[in-house]
């Protein structure tokens, strides 16, 4: 089954990483196929950013999002860009301090930054967090696809950080959605 899922934030909250760690996942890790892609432009540092993953059990034979079916939004400015035309059947996970609005779609509100600035100390690892939830919240791939993707993109040293980060987003994830 195919699966687009487009992420959006603001450049430096890793959201390019995020893409890139659910595509290693997908076809790493649990035997499916993965085409990820990015805008890289201005966004780098402060603006909006986007960065969107396919992941099909089949061959993908055109590899551009054109309706995401799951959607990671981690800025108010990511949501209003990309967000806020998401179709009803779509899922929805935003981080609740950052986004403001909330989408007519199925939704779930992760605390990913609070989170990882308060239970972690590193706000840095928000984007772990969210993965974590994208996980349990969908089941788009396996825990261990993503805790192994995790292990090798992290940079050595932030591994036990990171893995901490990554069950925390499996707590959230597990919670009810809206």
């Amino acid at each position: 089954m195919r699966h687009e899922v487009l992420f959006s934030g603001f450049g430096g909250q890793g959201i390019i990483l995020s893409a890139v760690i659910l595509g290693r996942a997908a076809a790493l890790y649990d035997n499916k196929h993965a085409v990820q892609t990015q805008v890289y432009g201005p966004e780098a540092r402060g603006g909006a950013s986007m960065s969107a993953v396919v992941i099909d059990d089949e061959p993908i034979l055109y590899p551009k999002v054109k309706s995401p079916d799951i959607y990671v939004i981690m800025s108010q400015q990511g949501f209003e860009k990309y967000g806020a035309a998401a179709p009803p059947s779509a899922m929805m996970l935003l981080d609740s301090e950052l986004v403001l609005e909330r989408p007519a779609c199925r939704y779930r509100e992760i605390a990913a930054t609070n989170e990882a600035k308060d239970a972690l100390g590193r706000v840095i690892v928000a984007n772990i967090v969210m993965l974590g939830a994208v996980v349990t919240a969908t089941g788009i791939v396996s825990r261990e696809a993503i805790e192994q993707a995790v292990l090798d993109s992290v940079p050595k040293g932030t591994e036990d950080l990171n893995m901490a980060a990554l069950r925390r987003g499996f707590e959230l994830g597990e919670e009810e959605s809206n």
